[in-house]
């Protein structure tokens, strides 16, 4: 059976933990598994690699980030595999580029493009344990390249699809996937098992136990997927295409603090507004997220929508001039919001589901200013002081009443 198995910062930070994966790794590959590691930066080493350039200037160098910030992983893999060889068990680290991860040139948040995972194989059949840096890769100029935050995870992915494996296991400080972020809700429950629709929605919608883009390549490569402690031996959650827990109308809330609302108040009142909005905010490399439109009065209308926290500031450069042709009365930006959101592929076929997330809230005197819906999902906007105050009174309508 091969398995790949992925390591956060937080399960390698030191060597009291490193020791701890070591075991985790060598426990499985004696049981008869051909294993592959993928680890990220330990700790909070990639934050202090950026806190150094930003030393040197404010607007350094993409492609030079992207070198600053592969080191982290080259120390961990180290460092691991030297943890494993120290417990008896032969491995090999490789770079991003040794273990054959080819991607563009978007510096930063590159998108993988295949693994020519031969060398790993290689390594595999000398019966070694291979340990790869995840978050990289190397483009066709043969510049190191970073695939974004939570890029592990899309590693590890990657290389289980790349490599037919039987299971790819994402280790975390948490023990699975839970209805709610266990850190702040004590009630939180832990799922057995989740769907991919679920689970891509929830790691969209904020939730921090997977990488969005990890859940969106095993989707679609049907890699089978299990969130599990790195610190508790204890089964996790299983990620899959069809989950049986049925009776779940709702399999989780999450909340996304990170999120900036854009408001341009007093446009014209009249076809292809809108289009030229969003044209201008796309052109700019910024996703739209909610968005209202609401007539304003003497033939005006005023266009709100969220993007990003980080992506703000160029949502707006995109607009000003434009805004200013049309003679919009205001182009305003924020960030004091947050978005709220209940997810379970159940909702689609059960009526009520969203007044009673809307009774939660009253119920707590939260008010909803933007609401989007889809098949799976419910997301509201609300004020930022109350996002923490929402999930707890949201998730126990849901799940702490009429059990």
């Amino acid at each position: 059976m091969l398995v790949v198995q992925k390591f956060g910062g937080s399960s390698v930070r030191d060597t009291e933990r490193l020791l701890n994966v070591a075991r985790i790794v060598t426990d499985t590959y004696k049981q008869g598994n051909e294993v592959v590691v993928v680890v990220s930066a330990q700790g909070d080493t990639t934050d202090d690699l950026i806190a150094k350039a930003k030393e040197l200037g404010k607007k350094n160098s993409k492609r030079e980030m992207d070198m600053l910030m592969a080191a982290g992983e080259q120390i961990s893999i180290a460092l691991l595999a030297m943890a494993i060889e120290s417990l008896g068990c032969p491995a090999t680290s490789l770079l991003g580029w040794q273990a054959g991860f080819v991607t563009n040139s978007t510096y930063g948040a590159a998108r993988i493009k295949r693994v020519n995972a031969e060398r790993i194989r290689t390594e595999l059949d000398k019966n070694r344990i291979v340990v790869v840096a995840g978050f990289q890769g190397l483009n066709r100029n043969e510049d190191v390249t970073t695939l974004g935050r939570g890029g592990s995870d899309t590693s590890a992915v990657a290389i289980a699809a790349s490599m037919h494996a039987d299971l790819c296991q994402i280790y975390t400080d948490v023990e699975g996937v839970y209805t709610a972020d266990p850190r702040k809700i004590p009630n939180a429950r832990k799922l057995s098992e989740i769907t991919y629709g679920e689970m891509l929605e929830l790691a969209s919608l904020g939730a921090q136990v997977l990488n969005n883009r990890s859940v969106e390549m095993a989707q679609k490569y049907n890699v089978e997927l299990e969130v599990l402690s790195s610190l508790n031996r204890v089964p996790g959650t299983r990620v899959m295409e069809v989950a049986k827990m049925e009776k779940m109308l709702i399999k989780g809330v999450a909340k996304d603090t990170s999120v900036g609302r854009v408001m341009v108040v007093g446009l014209p009142d009249e076809p292809g507004i809108a289009f030229k909005v969003f044209s201008l905010v796309a052109r700019a490399h910024v996703n739209v997220d909610i968005i209202l439109q609401s007539v304003g009065r003497d033939g005006t209308k005023d266009i709100t929508f969220t993007v990003p926290a980080e992506d703000g500031a160029d949502a707006v450069e995109a607009l000003k001039d434009f805004c200013e042709r049309m003679g919009a009365k205001d182009l305003r930006y924020d960030t004091e919001c947050a978005k709220v959101s209940i997810v379970g592929a159940g909702m689609e076929t059960h009526e009520g589901v969203a007044a009673k997330m809307f009774e939660a809230l009253a119920d707590a005197d939260i008010n909803i200013e933007m609401i989007s819906t889809s098949e799976i999902k419910i997301s509201v906007l609300i004020a930022l002081a109350d996002a923490d105050r929402a999930v707890a009174a949201v998730h126990k309508a849901f799940f702490e009443t009429n059990d």
